[in-house]
């Protein structure tokens, strides 16, 4: 996936979204359908000095919404259990984990955060919006877990202003991880 660098009404957007200033903003990672930023890639120190180990961070309120409904699930408790059992899906979350930790590296190294990701990578899973943000940003086959949260979200921006003229953003090109039709 493309970084895009932002714009000024990106960063208007950003702000109408969080409902403050948007922080460290070095690029939008992700769009909706209409062109909105959902995914913003952020410094890895914000500009008061404060460390912050999320490199890529939803702004979209209504995805923020959807994936907070997905954490009050459980489904953060069984992927992590999953980790556990599945050998194969540990290591490609480790690499998930690793190639995060270099693309913040290449805006800047952070003693406080260096060997730490987020969301809880590598060993367990903490904070979807984490997973889901790297998943939107990287396109699909880089964060598994994330991948598999993007499915179950299904077609966030539908129903919205950024309801587009019904194609998925890029990012979701290819994305099918088979999890989903195993759960329901």
């Amino acid at each position: 996936m493309t970084d895009t660098p932002p714009t000024q009404a990106d960063l208007d957007a950003i702000k109408e979204q969080l409902g403050r200033a948007p922080r460290g903003v070095v690029a939008i990672a992700s769009r909706c359908p209409s062109g909105h930023p959902n995914v913003v890639k952020t410094e890895p120190r914000l500009p008061d000095g404060t460390p912050f180990p999320t490199l890529f961070y939803v702004t979209c309120a209504r995805l923020n919404g959807m994936i907070g409904t997905l954490e009050a699930s459980g489904l953060m408790r069984e992927m992590s259990e999953r980790l556990v059992e599945d050998a194969d899906l540990a290591a490609a979350y480790a690499a998930a984990h690793a190639s995060y930790l270099e693309e913040r590296r290449a805006l800047a190294v952070v003693p406080e955060i260096d060997d730490v990701s987020a969301g809880g990578m590598p060993t367990r899973v903490k904070c979807l919006h984490v997973l889901v943000g790297h998943a939107l940003a990287k396109g699909p086959g880089v964060n598994p877990l994330g991948d598999e949260a993007v499915v179950l979200l299904g077609d966030w921006w539908t129903g919205t202003t950024c309801d587009g003229p019904g194609e998925p953003p890029a990012q979701l090109a290819g994305i099918d991880t088979g999890w989903a039709e195993d759960v329901q």
